[in-house]
């Protein structure tokens, strides 16, 4: 029989991190206030990949939105260095200290896809950059919308960011040769939070169902806890029906047209809503044109959906990649921190440029335009005048 203890003292030690974690959600900062902060800074991380080149062309966009908020001293566009692949392989860290700092010193952060290493690849193993910073900056809830009027498909996700499947994923156990084991934590308090912001949404904006998502028939502990925490939560907001789904059916379901279009806010636990989101975003045209928001109490993060697509930039077609995601995820830290009229406007111009006339198209090759070239078109369409009207009818044509 194997010596057990180091890996009895190994977990013993993430229990009582876990335990830590949450007494610290017990008393959670207050939540910021963007009306009272100037400037409001804006962390912009380039990341790796095609990062750099989508997130140069979604900043360009931003700062001609803002231009007059930049000039007054309201808004302010920091760079964060040192995300890079490369820097934190150098410190063999998932987010080296000084750039955490920095990131701290930002109120919310508009950020590039980052290289998540793998065991066996070129590069050490390192914890995803991605989920340290939703640890590190209590990231707590994942917004991903995804609009499709077309196919009548208006869903919001709230997927729980930093529990789940993902919170241990790099402290797992090699207990032997033959065994490894990892682990899945789920707290009353961080299922409270995430649930409480799905119900508060939809009452908020007068949608009268909620969509529970776990798969708590098997994982009956941790999935169990999620499940009875909603019915827990639903009390308070009589206002909204809730009903409990399993993932690997909602997989099925999402993609049925009978059924799709009756969902509307979908909460969920970590692994499943990045499942879940993913299939979602296919709908809208794939990972590439879906945004994504990490908000917390007191920091907030908006990042594109996919990945740093390495193999693009290998084949030298990186300037073809399609900026939507990210400029998707910048329209929502607009919203986020008070500037709906902008917010709205951009989003306009890309649905426009994106679903509607798509008279420049992406295709990620060399049969179709550059993020220069989309972001072009975007910007012009920005300046049309005549935005909320062709936009109307462009709407209207295509849901005919």
């Amino acid at each position: 029989m194997s010596d057990l203890k180091p890996a009895t003292s190994h977990f013993e030690n993430l229990l009582k991190e876990q335990l830590q974690r949450v007494q610290k959600m017990k008393n959670p900062p207050p939540e910021t206030e963007f009306s009272t902060v100037k400037p409001i800074i804006v962390g912009v991380c380039w990341g790796d990949g095609i990062g750099p080149i989508i997130c140069q062309e979604t900043q360009r966009l931003l700062e001609h939105l803002m231009k007059d908020e930049i000039a007054s001293g309201r808004l302010q566009f920091r760079p964060i260095e040192g995300l890079t692949i490369e820097n934190r392989v150098k410190h063999m860290k998932a987010i080296p200290d000084d750039v955490l700092e920095a990131l701290k010193a930002c109120h919310v952060i508009l950020k590039a896809p980052t290289t998540t290493p793998e065991k066996g690849g070129p590069y050490p193993n390192i914890e995803s950059a991605n989920v340290a910073m939703r640890r590190e900056l209590d990231l707590f809830a994942n917004v991903r919308p995804v609009k499709v009027p077309s196919e009548g498909l208006d869903w919001v996700f709230f997927r729980e960011n930093t529990e789940g499947s993902y919170i241990l994923g790099s402290k797992g156990i090699q207990v032997t040769d033959d065994l490894a084991v990892d682990f899945k934590v789920i707290t009353k308090q961080g299922s409270e939070r995430i649930l409480e912001m799905a119900f508060k949404y939809a009452a908020d904006h007068h949608i009268n169902r909620v969509t529970v998502v776990t798969k708590a028939n098997v994982v009956k502990t941790t999935d169990g806890l999620f499940l009875e925490t909603a019915e827990r939560i639903s009390k308070q907001y009589p206002q909204v029906t809730w009903d409990a789904w399993y993932i690997d059916i909602m997989t099925a379901k999402l993609i049925d047209p009978a059924r799709r279009t009756q969902f509307k806010v979908m909460v969920l636990p970590n692994l499943y809503g990045d499942i879940l989101t993913d299939e979602a975003a296919q709908f809208q045209g794939g990972v590439g044109t879906a945004g994504s928001a990490n908000i917390g109490y007191r920091y907030a993060m908006f990042e594109a959906i996919h990945g740093s697509a390495p193999r693009m930039i290998e084949e030298d077609r990186g300037k073809y990649a399609d900026p939507s995601s990210l400029i998707r995820a910048a329209i929502m830290m607009l919203n986020h921190i008070g500037f709906t009229d902008r917010a709205k406007k951009l989003e306009m111009a890309l649905d426009i440029c994106g679903q509607y006339e798509q008279k420049v198209k992406i295709t990620g090759r060399d049969n179709g335009a550059t993020a220069r070239e989309f972001c072009d078109y975007v910007f012009e369409t920005i300046r049309d005048d005549s935005l909320q009207s062709r936009w109307q009818a462009s709407s209207n044509q295509k849901e005919a």
